[in-house]
């Protein structure tokens, strides 16, 4: 059993699939663990850590892999280079990309997607999604004080008194917790909103104060799998007014709503982005999927009318180090479960729920239901 770690071939990621401490587990269940050259350096790992813990450096690692692990989906050209059969395991980013499905469906990889890992007790530890939003939403603080021109603290000095800042969180996922968390640490003031009632007990225990219209529809507006439900443009109405008032108020926004599958919901309108006052500041976690935000731009900061509004791409990637350590856990737990301790080989159990749930591609077919080419 070769597990190989690639290197990113999108040089806009620096995170790395594997790290020293997996190497080392790896092969402890028996794997031979060969990483390509570099893998790991944006991510604060050089190919002597590998060495170190046991592993090989080789160019053509992939080429001989039974087991190829990725942060990011392999291009089809790539693809030339995996033997068939192998099992590739990354983040797939499968909604929309139909002809890169197909890609790896025709190479005939075994292709594992881990944001589709389901959200169950057992599957915690492997839930990618939850690890890198944990991160983005602490960086996105970090991000928005960095570009906010005033303290968040309150700070009362001889000189006279510094007001805290006032931060307003969007979307109360992963991210979103952990932005109030940060937010609440650096000493800001802090609001939330999100349509699913069972958070607002979470944000209240951060120290937060919650904001939605709490009607009947909201007290029904969460999926069987913990995901925000798509409002009725009347709510949607009714919750925008009572924002757009909220939110002049706000030194920083930061916005977070994702739904599965579709392009992120419009939260902030050109006009509540006129209503802040300047050196406010917007971060748009949601920008790589069109935005939350109405002016967002990706992968710059812009400003309008005196408010900045942060779109950076990858925001779990502006800490590298910190989500790779986290990603290639997530990868270790899933592949342990799928590896007989006692023999120290792969033994899939292909009606597993955590496997089906993951499974994208397998012998030359695309098998996962939600992205099977329509008849």
């Amino acid at each position: 059993m070769k597990i190989a770690v690639a290197a990113e071939s999108d040089k806009a990621e620096p995170r790395v699939a594997g790290t020293p401490e997996t190497v080392k587990k790896f092969i402890g269940l028996g794997a031979e663990v060969a990483v390509e050259p570099g893998a790991g350096v944006q991510s604060g790992i050089p190919d002597a850590d590998y060495v170190a813990a046991g592993a090989t450096v080789e160019k053509d690692a992939v080429k001989t892999a039974d087991i190829v692990l990725r942060v990011r989906r392999p291009r089809a050209d790539e693809l030339l280079d995996y033997k068939r059969g192998a099992i590739v395991v990354s983040l797939m980013d499968p909604y929309g990309h139909d002809a890169a499905i197909a890609a790896l469906a025709n190479s005939g990889v075994t292709s594992f997607a881990m944001e589709l890992m389901p959200r169950i007790t057992r599957a915690q530890s492997m839930d990618v999604l939850s690890s890198q939003a944990n991160l983005a939403g602490y960086r996105a603080v970090i991000d928005a004080a960095a570009e906010y021109g005033r303290a968040l603290p309150m700070m009362m000095t001889p000189a006279g008194t510094v007001p805290a800042a006032k931060a307003f969180i969007m979307g109360v996922g992963v991210a979103g917790l952990q932005a109030i968390a940060t937010a609440r640490r650096l000493g800001a003031v802090v609001t939330a909103t999100d349509v699913r009632p069972a958070v607002k007990e979470q944000v209240q225990s951060l120290g937060a104060k919650f904001i939605a219209v709490e009607d009947e529809e909201f007290k029904q507006a969460e999926t069987a799998g913990g995901y925000a439900k798509e409002m009725s443009k009347d709510y949607q109405a009714k919750q925008a007014a009572l924002i757009a008032e909220h939110i002049k108020k706000q030194d920083i926004v930061i916005t977070t709503a994702l739904i599965p599958g579709r392009p992120a919901p419009k939260l902030v309108s050109a006009e509540m982005v006129a209503s802040m006052r300047p050196g406010s500041v917007i971060v748009d976690l949601a920008v790589e999927r069109g935005g939350n935000v109405e002016g967002a731009k990706p992968g710059e900061v812009v400003t309008i009318n005196g408010v900045k509004i942060v779109g950076y791409l990858n925001v779990p990637g502006r800490l590298a180090a910190s989500s790779s350590a986290l990603y290639a856990k997530n990868l270790l737990t899933f592949l342990e479960s799928m590896i007989d301790k006692k023999e120290k080989k792969l033994a899939i159990n292909w009606d597993d729920e955590i496997v089906k749930g993951t499974l994208l591609t397998r012998d030359g077919k695309i098998v996962h239901p939600n992205f099977q080419p329509k008849a």
